[in-house]
């Protein structure tokens, strides 16, 4: 679904990212794991056209990304941040919307796709006429979710997207997105800190470390089979590992 080839990423004397190479495989979770700065959302914002990177190529699905495609790719792709990343001043429903109506779908279409969104992320329909700030932590990522699905992207991106839940509404919420991810089938790319949620999600896991790609593999590859010394030393930082295999 998605090739990165030879990308780089420099701000000003900084090189964030050194020449990457990554293939994502359709249909797959790939979970992007590392220690802050590492360049796992860098990556991640390369891959879906919102950092243009110093070297290298993007591939959507056999095409190369660029200035005359890019619109038409990002319609493909569906996109969740941290905290929701709603717009305040509008409706859960509106933000659900709004590129929906952007091109222009009927209202017939868009009431039946808000519909069975609603049912598919659990969502009470009385939280759609709600502004964010009248929205449960929650309730936000699952309004997010859904403004992320609702063309029915080809690829979901999530960078953090239940990072500041509390335990249990992430519980609840890791279990709802895994069986969401699996029914659609997409093609999910998802940046975490958590190695627990990247092992849950993830079938296969990209270590980051200082820029580069310190391991790509299965949780088992990690644990087993580490690449190089950081990756045994961040594999025994984590509680509970043997749980995850």
């Amino acid at each position: 679904m998605l090739e990165l080839r030879g990308v780089s990423k420099v701000y000003g004397r900084a090189l964030a990212l050194h020449p990457t190479d990554l293939s994502i495989a359709r249909g797959k979770t790939t979970a992007l794991i590392g220690p802050s700065g590492c360049g796992k959302s860098t990556l991640l914002r390369i891959a879906v056209g919102l950092v243009i990177p110093t070297t290298g190529t993007v591939e959507f699905d056999g095409e190369q990304l660029g200035r005359e495609n890019i619109r038409s790719i990002r319609l493909r792709t569906g996109y969740v941040i941290q905290k929701g990343g709603l717009f305040p001043h509008l409706t859960a429903r509106v933000n659900v919307t709004l590129m929906a109506r952007h091109l222009r779908w009927s209202t017939k279409r868009i009431s039946e796709r808000v519909d069975e969104l609603t049912e598919l992320v659990h969502l009470p329909t009385a939280c759609l006429q709600r502004y964010p700030r009248q929205l449960s932590g929650g309730e936000c990522q699952r309004v997010s979710i859904m403004r992320a699905l609702f063309l029915d992207p080809d690829l979901l991106l999530m960078d953090e997207p239940l990072g500041a839940l509390d335990p249990m509404i992430r519980f609840d919420l890791q279990e709802e997105l895994r069986s969401i991810c699996q029914k659609l089938e997409k093609t999910v790319i998802l940046v975490t800190h958590d190695m627990a949620e990247a092992s849950f999600f993830g079938d296969s896991i990209v270590l980051m470390f200082s820029g580069r790609i310190a391991q790509h593999g299965t949780m088992q590859d990690l644990v087993n089979r580490p690449a190089n010394d950081f990756v045994k030393r961040f594999m025994r930082a984590q509680r509970g590992l043997h749980e995850w295999v």
